[in-house]
This record gives C-alpha cells, structure tokens and sequence, in this order.
C-alpha cells in the first residue's frame, strides 16, 4: 500500500514510518523544510521525503497525491509555548488542512488520525474508555485544548463519509527520538544523572503508559482494521510516576528516591522556568501548565484496540526494562 506520514520526524512518527516500510508499503514521510530527516533514513531506508508544513493544504495535497493511506501524526506537544495560537494553528487548522487535501485526492481511501488521551479528558478516579467525551470546560494546557477541538473536527468529518479512523495513544516512552513527546525517556535521564534526586508529586497521578512500538503496531492495525468513524485507545498500564520510579530503581537494582517533589513545589518552580524560558528562549523541562496535568489521573482501557485490532501491548516493566537497556547504551543515563 501507498502511504504518506505526518509527523515523521517525531518520536512516534519516526518509527510508524521504519514499521510500515519493513511491512512492505510504499511510504512517503512528510517533514517540514529544513528540518533534520537523517534518523527517519537511518530507520527505514527507501522511505521517500516530501517536504511542507500542515499549515499549508497545498504542500500536503501534493504529499498526498497517489497515495492510498495517510497517516497524520503531526502534532505540536508541548506543554507550554510563548505563543498560544501555534497549538491552534498546527493541532486544529493542520488537520483541517489534512481532511481538505486527502477530499482532493481521489487515491485516499484511509485517513488515521493520532489523537491524544487528553482529547477523551481526565479521569480522576475512575478508567475511562472510547465512550467518553471531554467535557470541554476547563483544561490543564492550550495542547490539551487543542486536540479536543481537533477531535471533534475529525468525529465531524467522519459523520460526513470522511474515511477516518481515530487513535488516542497514552503517555508514550521507549527507544528513539528524545522529543518533547518522549517524556518519560527524558524524566529518567534527569533521575539516573541526579538531577531529578526526589519523587514527581505523592503519586496521586495515575497515566497509562504506552511502549512507542506497541502504539505504532496499533496504528498499522487501525489503517488494516479499525472501523471508519470509531476511536480506539492506544494505551497501556495504568500507573503513577512514583510507580515508575519505583519500577526503574527496582530494573537498575539501584535505591529508589528518598523523597517527594510537592506538586505545589513544582508548580513554583514551573512559573520560574517559564519566566526563564521567556528570557533565553530555551523551552522549559517543566512548566506550570504541564504540572496541572500532574493534578488529575489519566487512566484508561484499551480493552477495544485489542477486541477489534488484536493490539497487545506490553506491561510496564518490560517496556521500561527495554528503555532503560537502551539510555544505558547511548550512554545517556548512569547507573
């Protein structure tokens, strides 16, 4: 099959194109100008470049021509910009712009759109799943707001014969690009080079953890499988960063941290990076908006993906176990 991914310079994105190359498709990566497409060939070789921005329906149109699937994985995750209005521009009039272009191209017959767990809302208390709706009142992060808006563009589109399927990956993390998208890679650099020496929060937080390799076999199966018009939850186990910490320090055979960073702390604390990151330009490693999503549980079933995409993802401690093998080699952590 023909097909055109979004997003292929990301964490997730990167590695959908390597999967679906090696399956045997015929995959165009699409990447903005300019930016570095070396580690998508070094994944997948033969995947052919198209460069544009999401922001440009024209450029995607083109990306798109003879293509029989895509992808759209283009997403902006931060927790926190300088400017509001890029979530809005990149996350809502992006896939505007994408639906605009694959009505144009006659060749599209599958259209899958990676969502986000925020898009299906919090859950403080319970696990939710695909029957949920966010209630659109009030929202931790502009990223938060933004894929709620895009996600009822897309349930929209598919309500008018648009050919697409839904996904909503968890909290992902494994080997690969240490992209803003790859926290948890990223969270345990800081924690094995000492300069994250305490726990994130009481552990009242609860994510659904998701391997990146397990969500992009799901995203295959979803272009194979998954019905027009449904969501599907590319998640995973269900479980605090306190757990995580715990389960990595119990991997490592190493002791796990003594004491807990407050969230009231943090959120301090993410003020002052915010203020700095004004200053110096350099993005935050936390900011406040990111540590009020710290504030509510994200926990849900992916009980659907694995009755009707036969998705299976691994448990925590295998995948982390994997992670932590891989920072070790790239040198990037110490144990």
């Amino acid at each position: 099959m023909k097909v055109v991914v979004t997003g292929a310079t990301g964490f997730m994105g990167g590695r959908l194109c390597a999967a679906l190359a090696e399956a045997g498709h015929d995959v165009r990566a699409f990447a903005l100008s300019g930016v570095d497409v070396s580690g998508i060939i070094s994944l997948a070789a033969g995947v052919e470049v198209a460069y544009g921005d999401v922001t440009d329906e024209d450029s995607l149109f083109a990306a798109f021509d003879g293509r029989d699937a895509v992808f759209h994985a283009a997403a902006v995750v931060e927790a926190w910009l300088p400017d509001p209005s890029i979530f809005y521009a990149v996350n809502v009039v992006g896939l505007e712009n994408v639906l605009k272009a694959a009505k144009r191209t006659p060749t599209v017959k599958k259209i899958v759109y990676t969502s986000s767990y925020f898009a299906i809302g919090p859950t403080d208390g319970h696990v939710a799943d695909e029957t949920q709706v966010h209630p659109g009142k009030e929202f931790c992060t502009e990223y938060e707001k933004s894929k709620v808006l895009a996600d009822r563009i897309a349930l929209q589109a598919a309500a008018e014969g648009m050919p697409i399927t839904i996904v909503y990956p968890g909290v992902m993390y494994g080997p690969g690009a240490l992209t803003i998208g790859n926290l948890v890679s990223r969270v345990l650099i800081e924690r094995f080079n000492g300069r994250l020496p305490g726990y994130i929060g009481k552990g009242y937080d609860r994510e659904s953890f998701c391997h990146v390799d397990d969500v992009v076999i799901g995203h295959i199966a979803a272009m194979e499988k998954g019905r027009v018009g449904e969501r599907y939850l590319l998640t995973g186990e269900n479980a605090s960063f306190v757990q995580v910490f715990n389960l990595a320090a119990k991997i490592t055979k190493t002791k796990p941290p003594r004491f807990h960073f407050p969230l009231w702390l943090l959120h301090i604390y993410g003020w002052i990076s915010v203020f700095v990151s004004r200053v110096t330009g350099k993005a935050p490693f936390i900011s406040y908006p990111g540590v009020r999503c710290l504030r509510h549980q994200w926990a849900y079933s992916c009980d659907k993906a694995k009755e009707e995409l036969g998705y299976s993802p691994r448990s925590l401690s295998e995948g982390l176990s994997e992670t932590l093998l891989w920072l070790q080699k790239e040198k990037l952590i110490k144990l």
